[in-house]
């Protein structure tokens, strides 16, 4: 799966993604298997290895289909709200032009340049040096920028911070941050 130029890394990360999601499946059956070897190991007597991995296998026949619900239920909650999931966990709100004349400027430039629909800028009120973008369709794509970026570079390099978001979008790497999201979510909620 190496890649040589750009448009090989894009389909190379398109790749990436739909194996992820096709492995999926298979992660959550593990998961859920491992769980009911322990649950076994600690809760049913047993009489070797053979009749142990046996009352494991028959836990998981019993919980695959509530576990598949569940990854459906949390697919769906995700999928429509995970805005607002990431920006609730890292304390991002919207910021308008009045607030950030220069910054909204800046980020419209470069989308006039490449042609691309301008995302909405979201701020997190943080000392930290930090930026990332996200979104999956054209409308909800978002660039959020922490306060300390803001106070802490000039013009130029914030312009090349804003352009390398872009950059993700363009790319559609921001679709992997979010199926990443949502697999850790789901996983942290079985584990």
């Amino acid at each position: 799966m190496g890649a040589f130029g750009l448009q090989t890394h894009i389909w190379n990360n398109n790749l990436k993604s739909v194996l992820l999601l096709a492995g999926f499946p298979v992660l959550l059956f593990l998961l859920i298997y491992g769980l009911s070897v322990g649950y076994v190991g600690l809760a049913e007597p047993i009489n070797g290895v053979g009749e142990g991995m046996s009352l494991a296998f028959d836990h998981v026949k019993r919980l695959w289909p509530f576990a598949l619900v569940g990854a459906a239920l949390w697919f769906l909650i995700a999928f429509f709200s995970y805005q607002k999931i990431i920006e609730a966990s890292v304390g991002a709100r919207g910021l308008t032009r009045k607030e950030a004349p220069e910054l909204y400027n800046l980020l419209e430039n470069l989308c006039v340049s490449r042609g691309l629909t301008m995302p909405r800028l979201n701020i997190i009120e943080t000392d930290a040096l930090n930026a990332f973008a996200s979104g999956l369709t054209e409308k909800s794509y978002k660039v959020t920028v922490t306060r300390g970026l803001i106070e802490s570079l000039d013009k130029q390099e914030l312009e090349a911070v804003l352009a390398h978001e872009l950059t993700h979008i363009m790319n559609r790497d921001v679709r992997l941050l979010i199926i990443a999201v949502v697999f850790v979510g789901i996983f942290s909620f079985f584990g």
